[in-house]
């Protein structure tokens, strides 16, 4: 089944083009706590070092980390394996996307909040005849 997630799919860890650019040109740097694998090598055209992650599991990248962030966009040239990255206070942890859960935000008015809408000036009354 791995075999096949690699052929067809990209957002399942890595494809079979990854892993083999990895293997061919790819110098481990770290890895966060959640088992994303950050890789060097190469250069871009603007002759800077080639800079990726293979996920573990789903490719959301909302989980890379701030260090690792910073790092992946060229802000620093040393990883937070290099050094010991303290996050800032404003910096939040990753947190999944709750659309479709009971987590999900519901505004007043939705459709998914119980009890009856309140009525708001925009509100449309319809024309009945006699009126």
């Amino acid at each position: 089944m791995s075999l096949l997630k690699q052929i067809f799919t990209w957002w399942n860890g890595q494809t079979l083009g990854t892993r083999f650019h990895t293997w061919r040109f790819g110098k481990k740097v770290g890895e966060d706590q959640f088992g994303n694998v950050y890789y060097q090598g190469g250069t871009d055209s603007e002759g800077r070092t080639r800079r990726w992650v293979i996920y573990n599991g789903y490719a959301d990248a909302s989980t890379i980390p701030a260090g690792w962030h910073g790092w992946m966009h060229h802000r620093t040239d040393v990883s937070p394996a290099e050094e010991n990255y303290k996050p800032r206070e404003w910096q939040k942890n990753h947190r999944a996307n709750p659309t479709g859960t009971s987590q999900a935000y519901r505004p007043p008015g939705s459709l998914a909040v119980p009890g009856e809408r309140p009525r708001v000036t925009g509100d449309y009354d319809a024309w009945t005849p006699g009126n």
